[in-house]
């Protein structure tokens, strides 16, 4: 798909919009009450395996009297109480707008659209270095196997730190050390919420078992290590290689299908995968050596509602009397190919943001009447349809001219390139999610080739507001209120418009802002360092300051189906912008990272 100016550059997400007369529309009770309708434009496409989408946009339709020609009548405006002082328009006893002093954006009422991203696939190979430790270091916060890009993070349990590594060296390895016998180590992704899922993992031990058997498996609707299903391959001293389909409660294990024999003499050190298919109450497993072809059957099936969601990972167990440890379980390939969150983020409202050429002065003029006049009823891509445009399965769309001509300006972004530890490095701005330099009235930025195709938390913001929305940016930082910086922790201050609330300081009485005049479309800045999701890079992380330096923004999208608010934002753990709970949650309450460190709240 090609565009011809930034400006249009999402008509794919209005049906036919460009071709309807855009005529006012006053926001009554009646309009506002029009149904939800299973409408999606355009279609995400879905996950390998699944008929549903990674992430969506949906209207309500869109029927005629919707674009007719509608004569707003006479306005009325008026400033509403409270700081920042804010104009409210109304037509017909409805509001048409709102807009605050000294900010660009306008809020104004439009068709109700449901955002909703749901869980997306991932594959770790490992192709990253974390040496286990017997001690901890102070500069790393992750341990064992670390962080899966797109997954989320490794958990480990049971065991000391030294029984879990990983190494990049033969294309990359995720290592468990079993030392004793009679013991099990667990390895989980950190997303409690996986449903439906179609996992594999690929793994071998380093050498034939001794005395008594060793296994690993494939665990899933993982409650915590004595509460899980798990497809698990035993592999016993005469090498013979069974798959077991088993489930634990409370420590206590059933089988849930007869033990199948795969193989009465598997080679010693010969690698098996084990694959999963967990839908509603059925369970699939299958398990063949890795240098053959997948069967197209199952190897065992069964029906449980015991565990209905939970976490994916590995177990690694030594039976008791195995006499020939230590021996490392060595996995290549941990993949979840399929699956969706038992509760997918859902926001649903008829709010649309949209900037104006210059901040709001406070004056109402007929310029500013016939540009709300014009906007009523506008179906045009606003600030939160291109910010979900680079949500996870997001179509690419292509600049069609100018020196962009040719380039992704729109479509799933990653959040960076990974390090040698497998972390991914931050400082992806819009530029590079592109691929071009670009010249700044100061200076011109060039590109980090790895950083194409990806946008880290400010470069994601300055994407959908500078780029697509026209506000003006700095090259680096900028103290005259003109121009959007490119860091968050320089947005704080620097962003230009209006602040909103601010939490209270000094970090003894820290508590984050109640933010009662938040709206769609509002940046909001967080001192996250405390968390496990938007930290520096580990080796140089100064967290002594962490309560005064903010180190994350995103962009406030509404409030979702249990109440609460929650926004969106380019994360390491999510591997880009993303509006979910992956490794904690994209919420403005509750108790968790965000929520408890939100800082700043600005209208651009």
């Amino acid at each position: 798909m090609t565009i011809t100016s930034r400006r249009s550059l999402l008509t794919a997400l209005a049906a036919s919009a460009a071709a309807l007369p855009l005529g006012g529309l006053a926001a009554t009770p009646a309009r506002a009450a029009v149904p939800a309708a299973d409408v999606v434009v355009p279609p995400f496409p879905p996950a390998p395996g699944t008929t549903g989408r990674l992430s969506s946009v949906t209207t309500v339709p869109l029927d005629g009297s919707f674009f007719s020609r509608l004569s707003l009548g006479a306005l009325t405006v008026g400033v509403l109480p409270g700081t920042p002082e804010r104009t409210e328009v109304a037509s017909a006893g409805g509001r048409v707008a709102l807009l605050t002093k000294g900010a660009r954006t306008v809020l104004l009422p439009g068709p109700s659209r449901t955002f909703q991203e749901n869980k997306q696939p991932f594959t770790d190979y490992f192709t990253r270095t974390l040496p286990n430790r017997a001690e901890p270091d102070p500069k790393v916060w992750e341990w064992g196997w670390g962080a899966t890009p797109g997954g989320g993070s490794w958990s480990e349990v049971n065991g000391a730190t030294s029984d879990y590594e990983v190494t990049a060296e033969g294309g990359g390895t995720g290592i468990i050390t079993l030392t004793t016998s009679n013991v099990s180590r667990h390895v989980t992704v950190r997303d409690d919420e996986i449903t439906q899922v179609d996992a594999r993992a690929t793994a071998r031990f380093d050498k034939a078992p001794a005395g008594a058997a060793y296994s690993f498996a494939l665990s899933f609707g993982y409650q915590d290590s004595d509460n899980s299903y798990r497809a698990r391959l035993h592999f016993t001293p005469q090498g013979a290689v069974e798959l077991r389909l088993e489930k634990e409660v409370n420590n206590a294990v059933t089988a849930l299908a007869a033990s199948v024999t795969l193989t009465a003499a598997a080679p010693a050190g010969s690698t098996w995968t084990v694959r999963v298919r967990h839908e509603g109450s059925r369970i699939q497993a299958k398990a063949w050596r890795s240098d053959a072809s997948e069967p197209n059957a199952w190897t065992a099936g069964a029906t449980d509602t015991t565990f209905t969601k939970g976490r994916v990972g590995v177990r690694a167990i030594a039976s008791t009397g195995t006499t020939n440890l230590p021996v490392r379980l060595l996995v290549d390939r941990f993949s979840v190919d399929a699956a969706t969150w038992a509760q997918p983020p859902t926001v649903t409202h008829g709010d649309w943001v949209r900037v104006l050429p210059e901040p709001f002065d406070g004056r109402w003029t007929p310029e500013i009447e016939q540009r709300i006049r014009a906007w009523a009823g506008s179906t045009e891509p606003d600030v939160l349809a291109h910010a979900a445009m680079f949500l996870p399965g997001a179509p690419d769309v292509r600049s069609g001219a100018g020196p962009t001509a040719g380039k992704r300006v729109l479509g799933e972004a990653g959040y960076g390139h990974p390090n040698a530890q497998g972390y991914l490095v931050e400082g992806a701005d819009f530029h590079e999610y592109m691929g071009i330099a670009w010249t700044f009235p100061t200076e011109t930025a060039p590109v980090v080739s790895e950083q194409i195709d990806n946008l880290d938390c400010s470069g994601y913001v300055r994407m959908v507001y500078g780029f697509h929305m026209g506000v003006p940016m700095a090259a680096d930082e900028d103290t005259s209120g003109t121009r959007l910086p490119r860091r968050s922790r320089q947005m704080v201050d620097h962003t230009p418009g209006v602040l909103i609330d601010r939490a209270t300081l000094p970090p003894a009485t820290f508590a984050p802002p109640a933010a009662p005049l938040l709206q769609p479309g509002d940046l909001v800045l967080f001192n996250a360092d405390a968390g496990d999701d938007v930290q520096d890079d580990p080796a140089t992380t100064e967290t002594d300051e962490r309560f005064l330096v903010v180190d994350h923004v995103g962009i406030y999208l509404g409030r979702d189906s249990l109440g609460n608010r929650r926004f969106l934002s380019s994360r390491k753990t999510g591997n880009g912008p993303t509006m979910s709970d992956l490794a904690g949650a994209s919420t403005l309450d509750g108790t968790g990272t965000y929520a408890k460190n939100l800082h700043t709240v600005r209208r651009i």
